[in-house]
């Protein structure tokens, strides 16, 4: 689990200003440190317990514009901010959803808020959401997740987020009648899914506390999930578009078809995308590029994606130039797993002039044209085929429905 524990830390707010309280006896919200500084945009400041809630003018999900106003009827307000990739985010609201759906009874407002702008994600950063954060993909994302409350889109210039101080998603606001800040910061301490995982539930407690004697206990629990990418991040995901990634140096070996049918058989606990290819293919030189990006994305998941060349063994030099320029190298996480296949690489030159072996081998529903892919679960299930040009998209939401959306418990 140690690679997961990198993700996390990597992209996790773990230090934020803070209400001093029993449990951050040594923060100040007005504070913060040098560390922080540098990495939060102009204009940063997070709001202090009393303060009155920043106003804003955002459109939400349902096409509609909101501010304050808009939810003057409750007399609670949160501001939470959410995202649709964070799998911090996933874990919180599949516990907090329902609660707020039962604390409306006690006059809880809610709104949500999505603060990141998407071209601040690097495709690394997916490998545990279908969705990235477009507001088209919130749409998606609100009604796959039954959000009954609105969901704001602040991608654009992030000045709510900013104005709120948002660290991370999930980081909560809890507002009084008099729109004055009671709590901040998480819902409670667990990153993964399952409920018995909880040993603090912050913001229930607070909000009980809220409704029945006005007097908060402990008022501030620092936010911890995946850091608001904020649009200062744009130059540095530029940069790492441009530039290659960490891989095993990409090679290419030769493989019959009863080389072919093992992979199939999946022996291991990998989910397998296995694609057959040429580089005389126009639609498998087109789609190839979104499987190198399936690769890094899911490069800390158990997932590995194999190719599978029909070019003529003669052309060998051409196939291989052709999987470098891509960089088709498979994450050097997976180097430990080959060897116990006995394998060392993920892409392969099929070798046998007669291809019906291949078919029967790899997938007996196979029409016959390239490209074609299967999505092979461990044990040898194909759950997904495509013949002809693959729709990242409804790809990447198949792999995410079998691998999960939550950090994985250990």
């Amino acid at each position: 689990m140690k690679s997961y524990h990198l993700l996390l830390l990597t992209g996790l707010a773990l230090l934020a200003p803070a209400a001093r309280s029993a449990d951050n006896p040594d923060y100040s919200v007005r504070g913060s440190g040098p560390e922080l500084e540098r990495n939060l945009p102009d204009g940063f400041r997070r709001i202090n317990l009393g303060d009155a809630a920043p106003d804003f003018n955002l459109v939400g999900v349902d096409d509609k514009r909101y501010s304050l106003k808009d939810f003057a009827q409750h007399k609670y307000l949160l501001v939470v901010f959410l995202s649709n990739h964070c799998p911090y985010s996933h874990a919180a609201e599949s516990r907090m959803v329902p609660w707020i759906n039962r604390m409306k009874a006690k006059g809880l407002g809610v709104v949500a808020i999505q603060p990141n702008h998407p071209d601040a994600i690097t495709v690394d950063e997916l490998g545990f959401s279908k969705y990235s954060d477009s507001f088209d993909e919130m749409k998606l994302y609100a009604k796959e997740n039954h959000f009954t409350f609105p969901y704001l889109y602040d991608g654009e210039t992030q000045e709510v987020a900013k104005a709120y101080g948002a660290l991370a998603t999930p980081d909560l606001f809890i507002f009084d009648e008099n729109r004055k800040l009671r709590y901040s910061g998480r819902f409670d301490d667990s990153r993964f899914e399952d409920p018995k995982t909880v040993s603090k539930h912050d913001a229930v407690n607070a909000f009980e506390d809220l409704v029945t004697t006005n007097t908060i206990k402990v008022p501030y629990a620092r936010p911890m999930g995946c850091a608001v990418k904020w649009l200062t991040k744009l130059s540095k995901v530029a940069a790492t578009k441009e530039a290659s990634w960490p891989h095993e140096p990409i090679t290419l070996d030769t493989i019959d078809a009863a080389g072919v049918a093992a992979l199939a058989k999946n022996p291991t606990n990998k989910l397998r995308l296995i694609n057959v290819w040429a580089t005389w293919c126009a639609p498998c030189v087109a789609e190839f590029p979104e499987l190198a990006k399936f690769s890094r994305r899911l490069k800390r998941r158990d997932f590995e994606v194999i190719t599978i060349s029909l070019d003529d063994p003669k052309d060998r030099g051409k196939a291989l130039a052709f999987l470098q320029g891509q960089h088709a190298g498979m994450p050097e996480r997976i180097k430990d797993t080959l060897k116990a296949e006995g394998r060392t690489t993920n892409n392969y030159l099929f070798t046998e002039a007669n291809t019906d072996a291949l078919v029967k081998g790899l997938d007996p529903a196979w029409p016959g044209p390239i490209p074609h892919s299967v999505l092979v679960a461990p044990g040898g299930e194909i759950i997904w085929r495509q013949n002809g040009q693959f729709d990242p998209v409804v790809l990447g939401r198949k792999i995410l429905d079998k691998l999960g959306g939550f950090y994985p418990e250990e």
